[in-house]
């Protein structure tokens, strides 16, 4: 006996924000790969330009776990564009680094990831463009900040240092 799924009485928000999400991921890894920059090498660069960070803290920002970090920064550092080195506050940690090579793919990626974003935005009629970004960080900054308490992992949970 065949089942009659339930009546939609709100909108596919799921949906949308998973499918817009893996399509404007795919752009971006399109976008970066004229480089040959990933979107997480990119994310690594620019997040360790901003001030000394460990391969920890930036695994957390960019959401990667430790094996994916690890990959992404011997990949970065085959490149000549990030170090790891010493902290300066604390000898015991390692920071990230970028080189002058780095800094300068880095500008020049930031230059595509703006492109792109741009692009996507250039796609809604211009008096929305404020409104949704604006909607958007408000859900990420209000309800949608933090991932809740669930049962089963939505995906392979991040890997943490023993």
């Amino acid at each position: 006996m065949a089942t009659i799924a339930p009546g939609r009485t709100e909108p596919d928000i799921s949906f949308l924000l998973d499918h817009t999400s893996r399509v404007l991921r795919t752009r971006m890894t399109a976008a970066l790969a004229e480089i040959g920059l990933t979107p997480r090498m990119h994310c690594v660069l620019e997040h360790a330009l901003e001030e000394e960070r460990t391969q920890i803290q930036l695994a957390e920002i960019g959401d990667m776990d430790k094996t994916t970090m690890v990959v992404t920064v011997d990949a970065l550092e085959q490149a000549g564009y990030a170090e790891r080195r010493p902290s300066s506050r604390d000898r015991r940690a390692r920071i990230i680094a970028v080189t002058d090579r780095g800094a300068e793919i880095a500008r020049r990626s930031q230059e595509i990831v703006d492109r792109v974003h741009a692009e996507v935005l250039e796609a809604l009629p211009e008096d929305e463009r404020a409104v949704f970004t604006r909607a958007l960080n408000r859900l990420a900054a209000g309800l949608l900040a933090e991932p809740v308490e669930c049962p089963q992992p939505v995906r392979r949970p991040r890997q943490r240092s023993r």
